[in-house]
């Protein structure tokens, strides 16, 4: 039941919250992966890091939430990461939702809510 994703613009929606849809990039190459927010001072909008178990913000000049996602998109945990951490892999979780810190709880994602990602932009 694996979906794959190329690299390029998306929309995140979470099922059932009332939250507008949000502007997704997606990573699915592994130079897009391993380049991630590295080098950025912010994220407009929100990161999907696939596949990915894991994520680190050594380097990164400042914190965010990161939400780990199994195959069928359903949230399994949900943490804020301050720069200069090494997040342990998750198990289960296939990808790595990322954005600015405070963010994900805007939008209603916490763990069990499921989100719908489309690749063709907004």
């Amino acid at each position: 039941m694996g979906r794959r994703w190329r690299d390029g613009p998306g929309t995140l929606w979470v099922v059932g919250a009332r939250s507008a849809p949000v502007r997704l990039e997606i990573a699915a190459s592994y130079r897009a992966r391993t380049r991630g927010l590295l080098g950025r001072d912010g994220i407009d909008g929100a990161l999907l890091l696939t596949p990915a178990s894991g994520v680190h913000t050594i380097r990164m000049g400042f914190p965010i939430d990161v939400a780990y996602l199994d195959r069928r998109l359903r949230v399994l945990a949900v943490r804020t990461m301050p720069p200069g951490r090494l997040g342990l892999p998750r198990p289960r979780s296939r990808h790595v939702l990322e954005a600015a810190a405070g963010a994900l709880a805007g939008w209603g994602v916490r763990p069990g809510v499921v989100l719908e990602i489309s690749a063709d932009g907004p």
